[in-house]
């Protein structure tokens, strides 16, 4: 079992290295992550848009990543937008039909702006479905003038080849069998 686990956690790193393109998109830094278990994504901004600062970031939540919630960033408003879900889940014993829809941070003032020329990462969590695949999460970048929607996905398959603004791509593994749900 030790050694299963040992191949998993190898695997997920070799599949979130090659999920991650030039840093010239927003990327997760783990790009998969276990069926039907807790997942801290890690949006990584790489620039602004065309020399522009970026002022917010505002993620869809994808339909089957339930419990959404951000993480505070200093200088920075986090805000979320709360409806009725594609998809209802239970959660220890409670049916729910409303949840997080979106989240986005905005910067508190000009200084507070990512600048162009530097680098940063927007933190939320929740749990991934329990149904293994792709799951993408539709990323807009704000900027002091225009913004990079990064949220192209392809027909079928993962390949963000000839997408010119992909959505980030979290990989949904089954690997219940190594080891049990993680909450």
């Amino acid at each position: 079992m030790h050694l299963f686990k040992n191949s998993l956690v190898l695997l997920i790193s070799a599949l979130s290295l090659a999920s991650i393109p030039a840093q010239s998109h927003v990327v997760l830094q783990d790009g998969a992550a276990a069926a039907n278990s807790s997942y801290r994504a890690t949006f990584r901004v790489g620039h602004g848009c065309d020399a522009e600062s970026t002022t917010g970031i505002r993620v869809t939540i994808p339909a089957g990543f339930n419990g959404a919630q951000p993480m505070p960033k200093s200088g920075w408003t986090a805000r979320t937008v709360i409806g009725t879900l594609p998809v209802p889940y239970e959660s220890h014993g409670k049916k729910y039909t409303e949840g997080v829809l979106e989240i986005s941070w905005t910067a508190n003032s000009a200084e507070n702006a990512l600048p162009h020329a530097y680098y940063d990462e927007f933190v939320l969590r929740g749990t991934t479905p329990a149904k293994p695949g792709p799951l993408w999460f539709k990323v807009v970048q704000s900027c002091a003038k225009g913004s990079n929607d990064w949220v192209e996905v392809p027909a079928s398959g993962t390949s963000t080849k000839g997408l010119k603004m992909p959505a980030a791509l979290l990989e949904v593994l089954d690997v219940q069998a190594a080891g049990g749900h993680a909450h």
